[in-house]
């Protein structure tokens, strides 16, 4: 049950307790230093709701706290100058209209009493609910005429105390309904247990992610009751409102996603991709000797500098593979097939990076991508060389790009040391979500990097698992958020 904590002018004077409710003083919660739980709504009943009253600041403290008030400050505005709200009576209008042409009695005698969205005429329930969508205030009172065939008037935010009998019963009941659900509607869905902010840029040019895949993930959602909501770099304000963060964006540590990672994580939220994992993965010389100290099978590296950039020629030999130590997605990955080509690839990449590597060249027609999420196999997939070329990807001069043909089998049909050797490369990096990159070999798999933001298409690596594997993903998500 959501925890409901309810703000009024005196605690004593509030005749209305509930489970999940707790009743705290305007003051106590203007003075209080930590953060109302997270899950919790609040209820701002203090009966001074003018501009700059002490019901107004409340609710923009609450604001300011980045916590869930009801009503708002902006709701308070509204109510209260009828030439704001003014542009929402059309829609009441129409509300009342339908309502009283199913109205078999007279119409109430004076203003319509609403609380919470509920009302004490059924057939002016419809209205209430509009009313209280469009206003978001616990109290209302709809002051309306049946002159040409119905017309709001206006709408005011009666207080708490000034309710007779009949008022505060009604009161009680939408109080209850309220706290019982998160919003009075007959069709409400149930409210989600948990927020997922999934970072992504709907301009990346090759994205980790399909819009597919997002559709798919929410879908996925709504059965284990986590809503997923997409959000951009500039929504970083706000992150603490989510419950996790899921980064489906291309990272990098002097980028926005590597500060997305670190302000979830001193937020408390389970964050995917982590800031560890981001450090670690993004660097090919620190995967280099992970490899090496880990005994991980991988093709022989050399990490080179200006002084000894010329010995990989003797000690990889030609052809052989240079690397910018953060590239992605093939970028900075070129083939030397000579001195010359080493001396001149070499050269210009360590204008950019003090240092970067050589990698003997293994020739392939695909690389096997293994998904290990929390240091289990999720799914395997062959991706094959692009058309004509070496890598997975094929940059183009103009600046297009493009891609090579995919595979995906189950995990237990993929070869066992294939996967053996994805999980020993994943596990000294930490237990979030990695693609491994191994390749198979006459003399066994031999692991190219570990990718801490692995591509997830729908269509592609969901293609033998289909919604369970973003259902997976959700259970890891749940399970984190579950044990903080």
């Amino acid at each position: 049950m959501t925890a409901h904590i309810i703000v009024v002018d005196d605690p004593k004077s509030f005749d209305f307790p509930g489970p999940g409710r707790t009743v705290i003083s305007a003051r106590d919660y203007i003075a209080r230093k930590t953060r109302t739980p997270k899950r919790a709504r609040l209820i701002n009943l203090c009966a001074d709701t003018r501009y700059l009253g002490l019901g107004y600041y409340i609710s923009l403290l609450a604001e300011a706290r980045g916590e869930r008030m009801l009503p708002s400050a902006e709701a308070m505005l509204w109510v209260g100058w009828k030439r704001i709200y003014s542009r929402a009576l059309g829609d009441l209008d129409a509300a009342l209209q339908k309502a009283l042409k199913r109205l078999k009695d007279a119409p109430p005698d004076g203003p319509l009493l609403v609380c919470f969205g509920e009302c004490d005429q059924s057939a002016l329930a419809p209205l209430a609910r509009a009313a209280f969508d469009a206003f978001r205030c616990p109290i209302l009172s709809i002051r309306f005429t049946t002159e040409g065939g119905g017309r709001i008037l206006d709408v005011d935010a009666p207080k708490l105390k000034k309710l007779d009998e009949a008022g505060r019963a009604l009161f009680a009941r939408g109080l209850d309904r309220y706290t019982r659900r998160a919003r009075p509607t007959p069709h409400a869905q149930a409210a989600p247990r948990y927020t997922l902010a999934v970072l992504h840029d709907p301009k990346e040019e090759l994205p980790p992610s399909n819009p597919k895949a997002f559709d798919k993930l929410a879908k996925a959602g709504v059965a284990l009751s986590v809503r997923v909501e997409l959000i951009t770099r500039k929504d970083l304000p706000r992150l603490a409102e989510y419950d996790a963060l899921f980064i489906r964006e291309t990272t990098n540590l002097d980028h926005h996603t590597y500060r997305f990672a670190k302000r979830a994580e001193a937020e408390g939220m389970p964050c995917i991709d982590d800031t560890l994992s981001i450090l670690r993965c993004c660097n090919k010389v620190y995967l280099a000797e992970l490899f090496r100290a880990n005994a991980v099978p991988a093709p022989k590296t050399l990490v080179l500098d200006r002084a000894i950039l010329m010995r990989a020629a003797d000690e990889i030999g030609f052809p052989m593979v240079l690397k910018i130590p953060d590239s992605s997605f093939s970028r900075g990955v070129k083939k030397a097939r000579d001195r010359a080509e080493l001396e001149s690839i070499g050269k210009a990449m360590l204008k950019e990076s003090d240092l970067i590597l050589a990698q003997e060249f293994v020739e392939t027609d695909y690389d096997w991508r293994i998904g290990v999420l929390n240091g289990a196999p999720l799914y395997a997939s062959k991706y094959f060389m692009a058309k004509g070329h070496w890598q997975i990807v094929k940059h183009e001069d103009g600046g297009g790009h493009d891609e090579g043909l995919f595979e995906t089998v189950a995990i237990e049909n993929a070869p066992s040391d294939i996967v053996d050797a994805a999980l020993a490369a994943a596990r000294p990096i930490g237990s979030g979500l990695y693609g491994v990159d191994v390749k198979q070999t006459p003399r066994g798999p031999m692991v190219v990097e570990v990718n801490d933001n692995p591509n997830l298409d729908a269509g592609v690596e969901d293609k033998v698992l289909k919604d369970e594997l973003w259902s997976a993903i959700l259970r890891e998500f749940v399970r984190r958020i579950e044990a903080r």
